[in-house]
């Protein structure tokens, strides 16, 4: 058996989708304030495992090893990774990672691909032709297939 980090568990994974929060980059969107969202939704608390704001600091926010609440139909394979922002000023889809989310987005990636290694990486849209939304405004499939 090979040694991972501690986010590895023995839950079947093979997808590691990424979002974003669909919020402004000219307005923050805390980790507070993405958890009083999923409540209003019903979610029991967030859905996304994994949380990066602009700051790039990545908020664990869902056990690896429970299902989450980010991609239906999709949740139970699938570990969701958010990044916080999506949207420009005018409120229109746009990639607006911040370098430091750039840069803590490609890290955890690598960590959750050395856990589990026959994963793809995808983006929300790209689950499937039934997802009508721009999330997470770049196509992760393409930038992380050399992951």
């Amino acid at each position: 058996m090979r040694a991972g980090s501690f986010y590895q568990n023995y839950r079947e994974v093979r997808l590691l989708v990424v979002h974003c929060s669909a919020t402004r980059c000219d307005r923050n969107f805390s980790i507070e304030a993405l958890q009083h969202c999923h409540i209003a939704r019903g979610f029991a608390s967030i859905g996304y495992h994994f949380y990066i704001t602009r700051d790039g600091e990545v908020h664990i926010c869902r056990p690896v090893y429970q299902i989450g609440a980010h991609a239906s139909g999709w949740n139970d394979k699938s570990i969701g990774i958010c990044y916080e922002g999506g949207l420009n000023e005018s409120s229109r889809p746009a990639d607006t990672r911040t370098y430091a989310q750039k840069c803590s987005l490609l890290d955890l990636l690598r960590q959750l691909k050395t856990d589990y290694p026959e994963a793809r990486i995808i983006g929300h849209y790209q689950l499937s032709v039934l997802v009508h939304k721009a999330c997470p405004c770049f196509d992760a499939r393409k930038e992380y297939k050399d992951l």
